[in-house]
């Protein structure tokens, strides 16, 4: 049985997550009133084992979002198992998402007050809960296909207690991934960009993947970093960890960053380690 409740910013991309946990068989509730989640949580506790719940709860609620936290703790008292996700993202962003899709920030209407001003006092209002997350998700740099990529990632077969280990690829240029746990900058490894026939390639690619990892000093750093996260993994289960991610960030995340996050999933799942790989710039220009 699985019971996912979701939160976060509105416009972050709760609606693509719920649409990806829709596809792998999860039955979906928007916009649940904070107080029904005790007598929802019942519900859960009496249906079939393979069962698997999600529900959306967030600044909609409007007033009601104060007893959220208070809900939270009548189901943790109950002895109702869930997880809490949170979806993230820069307030830029999601003032240039309002502005392209021509929608009203739910605030917005109810305060009479300006995107930005509105963005604003969501994030105040729902801060807490994500301090009390299991995860958490920035989608400030993820398209629609990444973020239901990540969604996949951590809930497809999520009744496994498995840690689920994120394998992430970035460039520095476009900004640090604000989920990760572990960032590895890889840039003072050889670089293809500067290699004509390699420049317009990516790490998937044979030929960059090769002309990194033939260097000494990436496959001594490659060692050294495996090293580090076989000696850890065990040392974040036991501290009940459910999710890692480690990112490898180059100056553009096509090439040696994208080289390391693929080199860092295989060794791991070759240990068997449930392991998600993303390359979150490799299609920027």
């Amino acid at each position: 049985m699985e019971f996912l409740i979701l939160t976060g910013l509105s416009g972050a991309g709760k609606t693509i997550a719920v649409e990806m946990l829709e596809d792998i068989d999860f039955v979906c509730i928007d916009n649940m009133p904070p107080t029904l989640l005790p007598a929802f949580g019942q519900i859960v506790l009496k249906s079939p084992p393979e069962s698997k719940f999600a529900v959306v709860v967030d600044a909609r609620a409007g007033s009601g979002i104060s007893e959220f936290s208070g809900a939270l703790d009548e189901l943790n008292e109950r002895e109702v198992p869930f997880r809490l996700l949170f979806i993230d993202c820069e307030d830029s962003v999601l003032v240039n998402r309002f502005k392209e899709t021509r929608r009203r920030h739910p605030l917005a209407n109810e305060f009479n007050q300006s995107i930005s001003e509105a963005i604003a006092a969501e994030r105040e209002m729902i801060a807490p809960f994500k301090q009390r997350a299991d995860y958490s998700i920035d989608t400030t740099y993820l398209s629609a296909k990444q973020l239901k990529d990540r969604i996949a990632g951590l809930f497809l077969g999520s009744g496994e207690k498995a840690m689920r280990i994120q394998c992430m690829s970035f460039g520095f240029k476009y900004g640090l991934p604000q989920d990760a746990d572990l960032v590895f900058d890889v840039r003072c490894l050889p670089n293809p960009f500067y290699v004509p026939e390699l420049k317009t390639k990516t790490g998937l690619d044979e030929p960059v993947s090769s002309y990194v990892m033939d260097s000494e000093q990436s496959r001594e750093f490659l060692q050294r970093l495996t090293d580090l996260i076989d000696f850890s993994l065990p040392l974040y289960r036991e501290e009940g960890k459910s999710e890692l991610v480690i990112a490898f960030g180059c100056t553009g995340g096509k090439h040696r960053s994208v080289t390391f996050a693929e080199a860092m999933s295989k060794h791991l799942r070759e240990r068997r380690v449930h392991c998600n790989t993303i390359h979150r710039d490799i299609q920027k220009k």
